[in-house]
């Protein structure tokens, strides 16, 4: 804004004449042929882009919509899990329709910013083995695990990143009940309900090896007291160091923890079952 000076220093000097200078029109109303000033144009709102394009994705779950299309629970890197309507996906030449599978890494775009966006285009990128067998039925349960514990538009960059691992190390023959260990505490602990098991809520110190423990869902881990009769799972100190450091080379370890594992998952489950999980259980004793 000019200032005072700049207004005095416009000003004719004493005795001159007064000259009237026309204003330059960004300065003055548009006038109309009758001399009268013109409404002034109302600015147009800017337009707001909501697409995201490109983002890297995978289908976790998908159920029909209407008569040609269907609705995708999405798991993205930058966005978390979110809900799509894929148009037209389910019509004999539609080029989503052989794209939209399981545990194919996808480049993603969309638009909207409710609930439920509109999928624009989904392309495969390719770069990884498919899942056969058993490590099929765990990649399905890796699917049900996040569908029922991520709520919808939380991002999860880490644990995104941890997912393609995991389906990478079981396509690759890695032993699954070790992979789903390490998925399962990744992602209690990205979700935030993953006690500390190092310490010891009862003692306020370092878990021991040699002493028996119960872990509470919402505190962490506890000296257990075998007098009582102890309802939740009884693992070992090491067990609860061995998982802490993702070592589950040890036989007990492994079988320790699957029991501690599938009790922490019922609770924040709160009594939803997993299908998938049931099926393992009984083909695999995992």
């Amino acid at each position: 804004m000019p200032s005072n000076d700049d207004f005095l220093d416009d000003l004719p000097a004493p005795g001159a004449a007064l000259v009237v200078a026309t204003a330059p029109a960004n300065r003055t109303a548009n006038l109309t042929a009758a001399g009268a000033p013109a409404a002034p144009k109302r600015a147009r709102a800017p337009v707001r882009d909501n697409r995201v394009l490109g983002q890297p994705g995978f289908v976790l779950h998908s159920y029909p919509y209407k008569e040609t299309s269907l609705i995708i629970d999405m798991f993205t890197r930058d966005h978390g899990r979110i809900g799509l309507v894929a148009k037209g996906a389910k019509r004999p030449f539609s080029k989503l329709r052989g794209v939209l599978q399981t545990f194919q890494p996808l480049s993603l775009s969309w638009s909207g910013k409710t609930e439920l966006r509109t999928l624009i285009d989904a392309e495969w990128v390719g770069g990884m083995l498919p899942l056969e067998r058993s490590a099929l039925l765990c990649g399905f349960y890796l699917n049900e695990l996040l569908v029922k514990l991520l709520a919808r538009d939380d991002r999860h960059p880490a644990l995104f990143d941890h997912y393609v691992s995991t389906l990478n190390q079981l396509a690759h023959g890695e032993p699954a009940q070790i992979v789903l260990r390490k998925f399962e505490r990744a992602l209690l602990k990205e979700t935030g309900v993953a006690a500390d098991l190092s310490r010891c809520t009862s003692t306020r110190s370092r878990v021991e090896l040699d002493v028996d423990y119960v872990v509470d869902p919402e505190k962490g881990a506890r000296i257990a007291d075998r007098g009582q009769g102890e309802v939740w799972p009884i693992v070992s100190g090491k067990t609860l160091l061995d998982m802490e450091r993702e070592d589950y080379a040890d036989p007990v370890t492994q079988g320790q923890s699957k029991q501690l594992m599938r009790f922490l998952l019922a609770h924040h489950l709160n009594g939803q079952p997993l299908n998938t999980r049931q099926i393992l259980i009984d083909l695999m004793q995992l």
